[in-house]
């Protein structure tokens, strides 16, 4: 009878805290909704600003990535190198692409036979563009420098400049890809291209021809 009578008196404020408790959910749910100092987000950004249009007049065919390590010592002579001279270590990430300048396309360059139903096609013979090095990965990955090169640095804008760096880097990845097949893949390619799509336009023997490439 005892515990009854105290869960017939305890049943009363059970029920009052469930209700003070959705009443307090709601009314937080309300007061963040008309909250008069809530945090709104907004963009200012202005929109982004055209600066130029370009057409494309090159046909990228190929391309190749490469890693290059530099190794660059300047050594002074009879002094230990802790105390003069520097060596730097620095690893270049970029691409280099084989391009087929298509403005030089002459008016005959391409020659249909109604007869045969074929097409020779002359092309520019595809060369070697400037490597793009990646700067964000590309890395000066050890750098020793003497102590007279660092009390030197002091009075320096640029110590440490890296833009040596990152030529080297890029004249040896020039060199390695006109040592690798990039020139014979990029004609491949674009002999592939156009051979698929003057044949889609129901040409039946399609003869892709390049030119020799341009002295240098």
């Amino acid at each position: 009878m005892a515990s009854q009578r105290r869960q017939s008196l305890l049943l009363p404020f059970i029920v009052f805290f469930g209700v003070l408790a959705v009443v307090v959910i709601a009314a937080t749910g309300l007061i963040g909704k008309f909250n008069p100092f809530r945090t709104e987000h907004k963009d200012h950004s202005p929109p982004p600003i055209l600066l130029e249009l370009r057409e494309m007049a090159d046909l990228h065919a190929s391309q190749a990535q490469f890693e290059v390590l530099i190794d660059h010592e300047d050594d002074v002579r009879y002094i230990p190198s802790a105390l003069a001279g520097e060596r730097v270590q620095f690893v270049g990430v970029g691409t280099v692409d084989a391009v087929l300048d298509l403005t030089t396309l002459s008016a005959d360059a391409i020659a249909y036979d109604s007869k045969t139903n074929s097409a020779v096609i002359t092309l520019p013979a595809p060369t070697i563009a400037e490597p793009v090095l990646d700067h964000a990965q590309s890395h000066v990955m050890n750098r020793d420098r003497g102590v007279f090169n660092r009390i030197a640095g002091l009075f320096s804008d640029n110590p440490t400049t890296e833009d040596g760096l990152y030529q080297a880097a890029s004249a040896k990845m020039a060199d390695a890809a006109a040592q690798s097949g990039l020139v014979a893949l990029a004609e491949q390619h674009a002999e592939d291209l156009l051979t698929g799509m003057v044949t889609r336009l129901g040409v039946d023997h399609v003869q892709i021809i390049f030119d020799n490439p341009p002295a240098k």
